[in-house]
Protein backbone atom coordinates (compact mmCIF):
# COMPACT_ATOMS: atom_id res chain seq x y z
CA UNK A 1 0.00 0.00 0.00
CA UNK A 2 3.12 2.47 1.15
CA UNK A 3 2.61 5.66 2.79
CA UNK A 4 0.15 8.03 1.21
CA UNK A 5 0.28 11.85 1.33
CA UNK A 6 -3.56 12.95 1.10
CA UNK A 7 -3.47 15.99 -1.38
CA UNK A 8 -7.02 17.32 -2.62
CA UNK A 9 -10.38 16.28 -3.41
CA UNK A 10 -9.64 16.06 -7.52
CA UNK A 11 -13.54 15.14 -8.30
CA UNK A 12 -16.79 14.49 -7.21
CA UNK A 13 -20.11 13.16 -8.67
CA UNK A 14 -23.68 13.26 -7.32
CA UNK A 15 -26.78 11.20 -7.31
CA UNK A 16 -29.97 11.98 -6.44
CA UNK A 17 -32.93 9.65 -5.89
CA UNK A 18 -30.80 6.79 -8.01
CA UNK A 19 -31.11 9.49 -10.99
CA UNK A 20 -28.14 9.99 -13.20
CA UNK A 21 -25.40 12.78 -11.80
CA UNK A 22 -26.26 16.31 -10.99
CA UNK A 23 -24.94 19.13 -12.86
CA UNK A 24 -24.30 22.81 -12.12
CA UNK A 25 -23.07 22.01 -8.86
CA UNK A 26 -20.35 24.43 -7.90
CA UNK A 27 -19.35 22.14 -4.31
CA UNK A 28 -20.89 20.66 -1.21
CA UNK A 29 -20.90 22.17 2.33
CA UNK A 30 -21.09 18.30 4.29
CA UNK A 31 -23.03 18.43 7.79
CA UNK A 32 -21.47 18.94 11.26
CA UNK A 33 -21.67 16.32 13.71
CA UNK A 34 -22.32 18.07 16.79
CA UNK A 35 -23.32 16.23 19.83
CA UNK A 36 -26.39 17.20 21.88
CA UNK A 37 -24.99 17.62 25.42
CA UNK A 38 -26.21 18.66 29.27
CA UNK A 39 -23.76 20.79 31.73
CA UNK A 40 -23.27 18.33 34.88
CA UNK A 41 -22.45 19.62 37.84
CA UNK A 42 -23.08 19.06 41.39
CA UNK A 43 -21.23 17.12 44.45
CA UNK A 44 -18.31 15.17 43.69
CA UNK A 45 -17.00 17.29 40.26
CA UNK A 46 -15.03 20.47 40.88
CA UNK A 47 -17.34 22.25 38.47
CA UNK A 48 -18.63 21.68 35.38
CA UNK A 49 -18.54 19.61 32.22
CA UNK A 50 -20.96 19.55 28.67
CA UNK A 51 -21.88 15.17 28.79
CA UNK A 52 -22.83 14.23 25.46
CA UNK A 53 -26.03 12.67 24.72
CA UNK A 54 -24.95 9.25 22.76
CA UNK A 55 -25.85 9.45 19.76
CA UNK A 56 -27.72 12.24 19.65
CA UNK A 57 -26.88 14.73 17.38
CA UNK A 58 -28.27 18.64 16.79
CA UNK A 59 -29.82 19.33 13.66
CA UNK A 60 -27.67 18.91 10.68
CA UNK A 61 -27.52 20.22 7.29
CA UNK A 62 -25.84 19.05 3.96
CA UNK A 63 -25.62 22.34 1.49
CA UNK A 64 -25.71 21.74 -2.24
CA UNK A 65 -24.37 25.14 -4.10
CA UNK A 66 -25.45 25.66 -7.39
CA UNK A 67 -24.09 27.47 -10.33
CA UNK A 68 -27.60 27.36 -12.18
CA UNK A 69 -30.45 26.47 -12.10
CA UNK A 70 -31.27 23.26 -13.85
CA UNK A 71 -34.21 20.40 -13.72
CA UNK A 72 -32.45 18.97 -11.18
CA UNK A 73 -33.29 21.44 -8.55
CA UNK A 74 -36.87 19.96 -9.08
CA UNK A 75 -36.03 17.36 -6.90
CA UNK A 76 -35.25 19.48 -3.84
CA UNK A 77 -38.92 21.46 -4.08
CA UNK A 78 -40.31 18.20 -3.69
CA UNK A 79 -41.65 17.79 0.03
CA UNK A 80 -40.36 14.32 0.76
CA UNK A 81 -37.13 12.09 1.55
CA UNK A 82 -34.10 12.86 -1.12
CA UNK A 83 -31.39 10.19 -1.21
CA UNK A 84 -28.16 12.08 -2.02
CA UNK A 85 -25.21 9.39 -2.89
CA UNK A 86 -22.11 12.05 -3.22
CA UNK A 87 -18.93 10.14 -4.64
CA UNK A 88 -15.64 11.84 -4.20
CA UNK A 89 -12.28 11.07 -5.73
CA UNK A 90 -9.74 12.00 -3.06
CA UNK A 91 -6.53 12.34 -5.20
CA UNK A 92 -3.26 11.09 -2.88
CA UNK A 93 0.30 10.69 -3.68
CA UNK A 94 2.10 7.39 -2.85
CA UNK A 95 5.49 7.41 -1.62
CA UNK A 96 6.28 4.24 -2.17
CA UNK A 97 5.59 3.79 -5.56
CA UNK A 98 5.98 7.41 -6.63
CA UNK A 99 2.99 8.42 -8.14
CA UNK A 100 -0.39 9.20 -7.58
CA UNK A 101 -3.70 7.38 -6.49
CA UNK A 102 -7.30 7.52 -6.49
CA UNK A 103 -9.03 6.79 -3.47
CA UNK A 104 -12.86 6.63 -3.30
CA UNK A 105 -14.68 8.40 -0.58
CA UNK A 106 -18.90 8.00 -0.59
CA UNK A 107 -20.70 10.38 1.51
CA UNK A 108 -25.00 9.10 1.57
CA UNK A 109 -27.46 11.21 3.09
CA UNK A 110 -30.85 10.89 3.43
CA UNK A 111 -33.02 13.96 4.62
CA UNK A 112 -35.33 16.19 3.74
CA UNK A 113 -35.12 19.35 1.66
CA UNK A 114 -35.73 22.06 3.54
CA UNK A 115 -34.21 25.35 2.07
CA UNK A 116 -33.77 26.43 -1.53
CA UNK A 117 -32.01 29.73 -2.31
CA UNK A 118 -32.85 30.29 -6.04
CA UNK A 119 -29.05 32.77 -5.69
CA UNK A 120 -28.77 35.97 -8.15
CA UNK A 121 -29.23 36.41 -11.39
CA UNK A 122 -26.88 38.54 -13.70
CA UNK A 123 -25.30 38.02 -17.13
CA UNK A 124 -22.66 36.32 -17.70
CA UNK A 125 -22.53 34.88 -13.88
CA UNK A 126 -23.37 31.80 -11.81
CA UNK A 127 -26.30 31.60 -9.78
CA UNK A 128 -24.57 31.25 -6.69
CA UNK A 129 -28.18 29.32 -5.85
CA UNK A 130 -27.84 26.48 -2.75
CA UNK A 131 -30.43 23.73 -1.50
CA UNK A 132 -30.13 22.51 2.81
CA UNK A 133 -31.08 19.01 3.05
CA UNK A 134 -31.96 18.32 7.02
CA UNK A 135 -29.64 15.63 7.52
CA UNK A 136 -31.49 12.11 9.18
CA UNK A 137 -29.08 9.68 7.81
CA UNK A 138 -25.41 9.85 6.87
CA UNK A 139 -23.27 7.27 6.29
CA UNK A 140 -19.72 7.99 5.15
CA UNK A 141 -17.18 5.59 3.02
CA UNK A 142 -13.53 5.29 2.66
CA UNK A 143 -12.87 2.63 -0.67
CA UNK A 144 -15.86 0.63 0.80
CA UNK A 145 -15.46 0.58 4.56
CA UNK A 146 -17.83 2.33 6.38
CA UNK A 147 -16.68 4.84 8.96
CA UNK A 148 -19.71 6.20 10.72
CA UNK A 149 -23.18 5.47 10.14
CA UNK A 150 -26.20 7.52 11.82
CA UNK A 151 -29.58 6.78 11.44
CA UNK A 152 -31.03 9.36 14.12
CA UNK A 153 -34.67 7.53 13.29
CA UNK A 154 -33.69 4.62 14.33
CA UNK A 155 -31.38 5.01 16.80
CA UNK A 156 -28.38 3.50 15.11
CA UNK A 157 -24.75 5.13 15.57
CA UNK A 158 -21.66 3.19 14.23
CA UNK A 159 -18.21 4.37 14.36
CA UNK A 160 -15.36 2.08 12.47
CA UNK A 161 -17.76 -1.13 13.49
CA UNK A 162 -18.61 0.32 16.71
CA UNK A 163 -22.18 0.40 17.43
CA UNK A 164 -23.35 3.43 20.35
CA UNK A 165 -26.70 2.80 20.30
CA UNK A 166 -27.01 -1.18 20.73
CA UNK A 167 -26.92 -1.10 24.30
CA UNK A 168 -29.66 2.00 24.16
CA UNK A 169 -31.67 0.32 21.74
CA UNK A 170 -31.63 -2.75 23.84
CA UNK A 171 -32.94 -1.12 27.03
CA UNK A 172 -35.69 0.77 25.02
CA UNK A 173 -36.95 -2.41 24.02
CA UNK A 174 -36.19 -2.32 20.22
Amino acid sequence: MGKLIPEKLNDFRIYVNGSPELKGVADLELPSLEAMTETVSGSGIAGEYESPNIGHFQSMQLTINWTVITEDLLEFLKPQMAIIDCRLANQEYNLTKGKHEFKANRVVVRGIPTNNELGKAEKGSPYEGSTEVEVLYLKIEREGKTFIELDKVNYIYIVNGVDYMADLRKALGM
